[in-house]
């Protein structure tokens, strides 16, 4: 079921110093480097001091205290417990970098120029906190939706309209409503795809974005672009758009504002950082209650198609080495007091292992000293399910991770072996929200204490995209893994 759902404002951080300019370090150790600064001073002459950063929801358990850890959508390589080292010298960085987030509203004139490089004629109409832009008489051709709300998440899908279900010429397998047939053909070249995307990335103001198109999809090829913002490279706020065979537009999503540059915080250097992330992994630490255990004599965990519970295992002790071999400071997407934001962090290079290939950790790069501290776990509170509907409470989602064309959303979990579960999901333009719902296999019937790592997954109407997941029982984000 999709919906708007209401976001909380807060009052967005003083602006009290100029970003620094940014650090890259190729394999190989060379250094680029270049810094300014105009530091905002108070009446006694020093600088003000930025308001505490409150960081939500690290990506993953080896990175409990501020930063995004394993990047969206690559695996952990070891599930947790991983030590990092770097192969070679690691650069100092600036002294301060901005952290920047959304703000303010997107407007009419700003969606328009994003649908007239999509290709998609009108006037956006506003329906509750969504500009919406779809097909009109037969259905066919492209649908944007944007959120009013910056940054101003926006999905586009194209459908080929038609004749569907019994309406089909005999001998014709039609699709069913909503579903456009598989393009035809083989993927365009690399250079084709570039050239299909590159009005969209200027629409969005990304055209210096980095751009790589050597995703396949089938027959689809995937453009994914990473915009540089104040300056800076940037991880987690990517545009994706999918191009079909002959060279039209098919899918694709991103975010149409670009976060305005807020509070700037000292900041640690890459060595520093690695150190810190290493220092917060959890050797062989798979989550809550350690490895699980067999179920009851008799019983097995529910597994419905697609949908896995953990199996018995044995506890990892040895912590894997991971070699590093460069790293970029750039602005990494974070969740910060519950809002997406770019926050300074360091993006480390990790080498390939054997059949795997070579993929990022972020750990952010602001000073431990202006961080705030992770509150505590607290467990779940016990609520009265309402009379009929036979469900315990939602459980807390741990992760989430998304297929391939960002329709299949996979969220992990904390079960017993004595219930069953499923997930709903809700969406709106900028965000996915999820709710597990547990029901007891035999309610009369005393169920034995063991923890099972639960996995659901749901089908979405549009591609996840830039957009966030929260939990629906608590509204707070689920990192990715």
């Amino acid at each position: 079921m999709s919906g708007t759902e209401n976001r909380r404002t807060r009052p967005r951080p003083l602006l009290v110093a100029s970003v620094a300019a940014g650090v890259l370090l190729v394999g190989g150790g060379g250094v680029y480097f270049a810094n300014t600064s105009d530091g905002t001073a108070t009446s006694s002459g020093a600088p003000a001091a930025p308001p505490p950063l409150s960081l939500d929801a690290p990506d993953d358990g080896a990175n409990r205290d501020g930063g995004p850890g394993i990047a969206p959508g690559e695996p952990d390589p070891n599930g947790g417990g991983a030590v990092y080292k770097a192969k070679g010298p690691l650069p100092k960085g600036p002294s301060s970098a901005a952290v920047h987030r959304p703000e303010g509203r997107v407007t009419s004139a700003e969606v328009t120029r994003l649908a007239k490089a999509l290709g998609i004629a009108g006037t956006p109409r506003l329906e509750g906190e969504v500009w919406k832009l779809a097909p009109e008489k037969d259905g066919s051709g492209l649908r944007l939706d944007v959120s009013a709300e910056a940054p101003g998440s926006w999905t586009f899908a194209r459908h080929d309209g038609g004749p569907v279900g019994d309406t089909c010429l005999k001998g014709k397998a039609c699709p069913p409503p909503g579903e456009a047939e598989a393009p035809k053909g083989g993927p365009v070249s690399e250079a084709a795809a570039r050239a299909a995307a590159a009005p969209v990335l200027k629409a969005v103001g990304q055209d210096d974005a980095k751009v790589d198109a050597s995703q396949l999809m089938g027959s689809l090829r995937v453009v994914n672009a990473d915009p540089v913002v104040g300056g800076l490279p940037t991880y987690g706020w990517s545009t994706g758009i999918q191009v079909g065979p002959g060279g039209e537009l098919v899918s694709g999503s991103g975010q149409l504002k670009e976060p305005a540059k807020g509070a700037e915080y000292p900041v640690v250097g890459a060595e520093k950082a690695l150190e810190e992330l290493n220092r917060s992994a959890v050797p062989g630490s798979i989550g809550i209650g350690g490895c699980a255990t067999a179920p009851p004599a008799g019983e097995k965990p529910d597994a419905s198609a697609g949908d896995t519970a953990t199996a018995p295992c044995e506890p990892r002790n040895e912590p894997r080495e991971l070699a590093v071999t460069g790293a970029v400071f750039g602005l990494a997407a974070q969740f910060v007091d519950g809002e997406r934001a770019l926050v300074p962090s360091w993006l480390f290079q990790v080498e390939a292992e054997a059949g795997a290939k070579p993929h990022t950790v972020v750990r952010t790069a602001v000073a431990p000293e202006h961080l705030v501290p992770p509150a505590k776990p607290t467990p779940t509170p016990t609520t009265t399910p309402d009379p009929g509907e036979g469900t315990a409470p939602a459980r807390q989602i741990q992760s989430y991770r998304v297929d391939g064309a960002g329709t299949k959303l996979s969220v992990t979990f904390w079960g017993g072996v004595c219930s069953t579960y499923t997930a709903t999901a809700q969406e709106s333009a900028d965000k996915v929200s999820v709710r597990i719902t547990e029901k007891p296999i035999d309610p009369d019937r005393a169920c034995i204490a063991i923890a099972v790592e639960v996995t659901r997954t749901v089908t979405l109407e549009q591609p996840l995209g830039g957009r966030a997941v929260v939990d629906g029982a608590s509204g707070e984000s689920v990192p990715r893994k």
